[in-house]
């Protein structure tokens, strides 16, 4: 149930990528205007991930996942339905405001639950699980496209996200006591979010867990041009991208999980950051020396998200880890984050960079390398503070 709730938002991200010129013709718009329903999408995203789990420090987690799924079959029967580029961008945004309740609260049910090795072990299956949305969900969504059209993909969606509520409905329990809840006051919160949002050990490890998954998502996020104009491959081929992806980020997070309590979790770091390293010098190396094709422009993308996958368990709890009374909001804050990062790449980063897969490929190795250089950065400041 987690790594579904989990999921969701990433696959309502990517679902939809083959149908951008389709949608385009259906509602008579731009390239760039049916980009930014992407944009819609996940700037209402990071600014109300910001709130999830605050709220369910207070409400309690179960209900908060509730509402927030009841919303977003709504949001996506209405995507179904519209006829004006600027109705999906309004009904894209409540998906946006809905989809990361899953994602923020779920990290808090871990943490409410596990401490130690045993939360990275659990949260490393639901980053294997989670792995799942973003490589099939352009899959499904490139053949519905091909079968029903586009606005068959949020029916798709609709059906998934009342099923999953079904499901969370009879089995998802509440893990947080009402004697263990935290105030929703004003002063409260700005406090909270104050000296969370101001701790530099826990920004560093947000900010390494956001640009290390950047260097992959600039390739989610260009995938209609990747795959269709640089790869010179059909609608229902988008598995070339995401395939090796999902490959990669189900072997990197078992493997986080089998070294959970057998080496150190800064050593587990230093080995993704090395795989990541190999993943993006043979990425340059291999646009500079071939033109784009299939393996070879593909398979560097299953070695760096191996790496990514080997590293964001890890970071992700250290991050949660000094804040055991409002882990939510704390979950919450990352999160925002997170989400903030990938507005800015979608917005400005993918489109600067997929011209060629060699900016690509630049991209790639300039996130990571700023990724590692937060990632030092907040062991740094822990061993500082200590």
């Amino acid at each position: 149930m987690l790594a579904a709730l989990s999921a969701l938002g990433p696959f309502s991200i990517d679902a939809y990528l083959p149908s951008f010129h389709d949608i385009g013709a259906s509602l008579a718009a731009t390239p760039l205007e049916v980009q930014q329903t992407l944009t819609a999408y996940l700037l209402p995203f990071s600014l109300m991930t910001l709130w999830h789990g605050a709220i369910a420090d207070a409400l309690g987690r179960r209900r908060v996942i509730l509402a927030a799924l009841a919303l977003f079959a709504l949001a996506s029967a209405g995507c179904m339905l519209v006829t004006r580029i600027e109705a999906l961008w309004a009904l894209r945004a409540l998906q946006g405001v809905t989809a990361g309740a899953g994602i923020v609260v779920s990290r808090a049910i871990v943490r409410d639950l596990y401490d130690g090795a045993q939360a990275q072990r659990l949260m490393s299956r639901i980053t294997m699980m989670f792995a799942l949305a973003p490589a099939v969900a352009p899959v499904i969504g490139g053949w519905l496209e091909a079968w029903l059209g586009w606005r068959s993909i949020f029916g798709f969606l609709v059906v998934m996200t009342v099923l999953l509520g079904a499901v969370c409905w009879h089995l998802l329990p509440e893990t947080l006591p009402p004697e263990r809840r935290q105030s929703l006051r004003p002063r409260y919160l700005w406090q909270s979010y104050r000296s969370v949002l101001s701790a530099p050990p826990f920004l560093a490890a947000c900010f390494a867990i956001s640009l290390n998954f950047l260097g992959f998502f600039v390739y989610v996020l260009s995938a209609p041009v990747f795959v269709m104009r640089h790869l010179q491959l059909p609608e229902t081929a988008f598995l070339w991208l995401f395939g090796p992806a999902m490959a990669g980020l189900m072997g990197g997070s078992w493997l986080s999980g089998r070294l959970a309590g057998r080496l150190a979790p800064t050593a587990t770091v230093r080995l993704a950051y090395a795989v990541m390293s190999v993943a993006a010098l043979s990425n340059l190396v291999l646009c500079l020396s071939l033109p784009p094709g299939v393996p070879w422009s593909v398979a560097p993308i299953f070695v760096y998200t191996f790496g990514m996958s080997l590293a964001m368990p890890i970071l992700t709890l250290v991050a949660l880890d000094p804040y055991p009374e409002k882990r939510g909001l704390a979950a919450s804050c990352q999160t925002f984050l997170q989400s903030g990062c990938n507005a800015f790449a979608a917005s400005i980063i993918a489109p600067a960079l997929w011209g060629t897969t060699l900016s690509l490929a630049f991209g790639m190795g300039g996130l990571m390398l700023l990724g590692g250089t937060a990632a030092w950065l907040h062991w740094r400041l822990n061993r500082a503070a200590r």
